[in-house]
């Protein structure tokens, strides 16, 4: 059976396609592409606990802070972690943004090609060809250990439920 799931934009519901990946489930791969065109995958960062975090658009105001926040985030959390911010914009916006924004611990990568990542992990808006932010935690097993569909747009994630999911994991 089939779940709906709207998140809010605008003051607006918006459906998120698909059911949502659980807690436990094996994190499915997806192909994107990095700041330079080149394809990636959930294979290309393997043996460490990863926190992904789906924005709609790296040139909005929350997105811009959240992508600022774990960067700054991830200096402090250690070799064995790694934070992948994925978004539909394409990957020359996302490098000037970057660049401009000062982000050198966060990998960007760019799901506009295929939406493969917003498929896979379910968190596509297909009215608006964008993905919902939504934060995931892995082990290094590629295990879903941390699951954070955020109910509105506007809103930021909660930083302290990631955090103390991947603690629980180093």
């Amino acid at each position: 059976m089939s779940e709906k799931r709207t998140v809010i934009m605008g003051g607006v519901p918006v459906e998120v396609e698909g059911n949502s990946l659980k807690v436990g489930d094996k994190a499915p791969d997806f192909n994107v592409i990095d700041l330079d065109s080149n394809p990636k995958s959930l294979r290309d960062f393997p043996g460490k606990v990863r926190i992904i975090s789906s924005v709609p658009s790296l040139d909005t105001a929350v997105c811009d802070r959240e992508t600022r926040h774990f960067n700054q985030l991830a200096a402090g959390l250690g070799e064995d972690v790694l934070i992948l911010t994925i978004s539909v914009d394409l990957p020359p916006a996302q490098k000037r943004w970057c660049g401009a924004a000062g982000i050198d611990k966060v990998v960007v990568m760019s799901d506009h090609r295929e939406v493969s990542f917003g498929t896979n992990y379910r968190v596509l808006m297909p009215s608006k060809r964008q993905l919902a932010r939504c934060v995931f935690v892995l082990d290094k097993n590629d295990v879903i250990r941390h699951v954070q569909l955020v109910p509105a747009i506007g809103q930021e994630p909660d930083y302290d439920e990631v955090l103390a999911a991947v603690k629980a994991l180093l």
